[in-house]
């Protein structure tokens, strides 16, 4: 009995290996939230595949962490995971707006973002060719804490933006 479940499972797996790709992580709004003092909260809301949701269960692939490292990297700033859960990461970056000061006026400019690099991460894993991730947020928003909000739709490269108040 036992070895006719295992069997059954193991076909059930390699099934789904010839199905082909299946739509799989996908980026639903990315929101970053330029502070004062240039610091910036960022909350990523995502979508995980029922094979991705796995995959992070038994630590194959860990979104948040990814995610860090990626921030870290490409702004060479402090990033601190806030919180996280299986659609939500969300990151303080410290020093996240360049700053200029002329007289009383402060203008920050943002980094630009590309998500295109997040296929070369995705292809370190050994189920990459198993799924098809969408990485364009469907809306990404940057505000400052005046208000001022500049909003982008499916974009895959985020242009820097400027504010001054």
């Amino acid at each position: 009995m036992q070895r006719s479940v295992l069997l059954a499972a193991g076909l059930l797996f390699l099934a789904l290996l010839t199905v082909g790709p299946v739509q799989a992580f996908t980026a639903k709004s990315l929101d970053i939230a330029v502070q004062d003092n240039a610091d910036a909260v960022i909350t990523f809301h995502y979508q995980l595949s029922w094979f991705e949701r796995a995959a992070v269960f038994v630590r194959i692939g860990d979104p948040q962490t990814e995610l860090k490292k990626a921030l870290e990297s490409n702004f060479h700033a402090t990033v601190q995971v806030t919180g996280a859960d299986a659609e939500t990461s969300q990151f303080y970056v410290r020093g996240f707006a360049a700053q200029q000061v002329k007289g009383s006026s402060v203008t920050m400019t943002t980094p630009a973002l590309s998500f295109r690099g997040a296929q070369r991460v995705l292809d370190r894993y050994w189920f990459a060719p198993l799924i098809s991730p969408d990485f364009s947020p469907d809306v990404t928003r940057v505000s400052f804490s005046d208000g001022y909000t500049a909003t982008f739709s499916d974009q895959d490269q985020i242009p820097p933006v400027s504010h001054t108040r």
